[in-house]
C-alpha cells in the first residue's frame, strides 16, 4: 500500500478536474486518475492504469474515522473487495487510491432506466450476487469485520461484471469474547438496515445478511428498496415483496419484467432463489442465514457456464 504525495494524486487526476469526476461516496468525491502500472507514479491520462481516487471531506472526525477503517479494510484481499492501492495523508489532505472498476456501481444500473441492466440476464443478477455474498461472507468469517452500511452503490463491478465491495467507512469489528453484538450508534442507510439494528444500535453479522437480502431483492426485481413514485402499498419494496411472496405463486409478480421470458422454465429455481431472499430478510435476526450459507445457496443457482 503507498503513501501517495498529494501532487502525485493532483497530477493524476489533471487536477481534480470535474472531467474527471467518477461520483460522490458517502465521504466524499472520487476521481478517476492515471499512474504507472511498475512505479506506482502519476502518468498522462489514457496511460498506465486507471485508479479511483477518494479525496475526503474536510469535515473532521467523521472523515478520519472513515479513512481509520477504510485503510483498516483495505489491508484485507479478496477476489471480491475492491483494492485498496494507497493513501495519502498530507496537512488536512485525506484520499484513497483504489482499482478502478470500469463497469461502476451497480445502482447505475438498477434505478437509472439504464437499458444495459434491462439486459441482464437471470444467471448475470446471480452472478453479481454471488459475488457480494462472498465478499461479505469473507469479511465475515475470516476477518471479523461487519459491513455495517451494504447497499447496491457499495458493489462495484469489473468488466467482466464481477462484483466487489467497497466503501468501508462505516465497517467494525465484530463481537469477540464470547459477545452476541457490538453495541453502536445506528448508523446508515435506513432502507437497507436491519430492524432491530436500527431500533437498538445492536450489530451483528445478521444485519448484514438482511441489508444484503435487500440489494438481492433489488437485483431480482429490478426496483429500488424506496420508490414514492410506485403505487400506494408497493411503495417500499421489502413490506411489499414480503406479502407477495407470502405464496409462491407470486414469485414472478415480484421478478423483473425485463427477465420474466427468459426464466418460464425454470420456475423452481426462481422460488428457490426468492426463498433465500426471505429468509435474509427474517424480522428475526436468528432465522436469517450466515452469509457461508447464502454463498452456498447462490452457487447451487448460478451457472458458470451460462452466458
Amino acid at each position: 500500500m503507498k503513501s501517495f504525495c498529494f501532487n502525485e494524486l493532483k497530477e493524476a487526476t489533471k487536477d481534480f478536474h470535474e472531467d474527471s469526476v467518477l461520483g460522490e461516496g458517502n465521504f466524499g468525491h472520487v476521481y478517476k486518475g492515471w499512474i504507472d502500472e511498475q512505479s506506482l507514479e502519476a502518468v498522462q491520462p489514457e496511460t498506465g492504469i486507471p485508479i479511483a481516487v477518494k479525496m475526503l471531506n474536510k469535515q473532521g472526525c467523521q472523515g478520519l474515522q472513515e479513512l481509520v477503517a477504510e485503510i483498516k479494510t483495505g489491508k484485507l484481499c479478496h477476489p471480491n473487495l475492491v483494492k485498496l492501492i494507497g493513501y495519502c495523508l498530507e496537512d488536512d489532505q485525506r484520499l484513497l487510491v483504489y482499482e478502478f472498476m470500469p463497469r461502476g456501481s451497480l445502482d447505475q444500473y438498477i434505478f437509472r432506466s439504464n437499458s444495459s441492466y434491462q439486459s441482464f440476464s437471470w444467471n448475470l443478477r446471480l452472478k453479481i450476487a454471488l459475488g457480494a455474498a462472498k465478499g461479505l461472507a469473507f469479511l465475515h468469517d475470516e476477518a471479523n469485520v461487519i459491513f455495517r452500511d451494504l447497499k447496491t452503490s457499495d458493489i462495484l463491478l469489473d468488466l467482466n461484471y464481477n462484483a466487489k465491495l467497497c466503501d468501508f467507512g462505516l465497517a467494525k469489528d465484530g463481537p469477540t469474547d464470547g459477545k452476541s453484538h457490538v453495541s453502536t450508534r445506528a448508523l446508515g442507510t435506513e432502507e437497507y438496515s436491519a430492524p432491530e439494528y436500527m431500533g437498538t444500535g445492536h450489530l451483528t453479522k445478521k444485519s448484514d445478511v438482511y441489508s444484503f437480502g435487500v440489494v438481492y431483492l433489488e437485483l431480482l426485481s429490478g426496483k429500488q428498496a424506496i420508490d414514492n413514485e410506485r403505487p400506494p402499498g408497493e411503495q417500499r419494496l421489502v413490506e411489499w415483496a414480503r406479502r407477495q411472496l407470502s405464496s409462491n405463486r407470486n414469485c414472478l409478480q415480484v421478478l423483473d419484467d425485463n427477465i420474466r421470458d427468459e426464466v418460464r422454465y425454470k420456475f423452481s429455481a426462481v422460488k428457490i432463489a426468492f426463498n433465500l431472499a426471505v429468509t435474509c430478510l427474517s424480522t428475526e435476526p436468528r432465522l436469517r442465514p450466515d452469509m457461508k450459507k447464502v454463498v452456498k445457496d447462490l452457487e447451487q443457482l448460478y451457472n458458470p457456464n451460462e452466458i
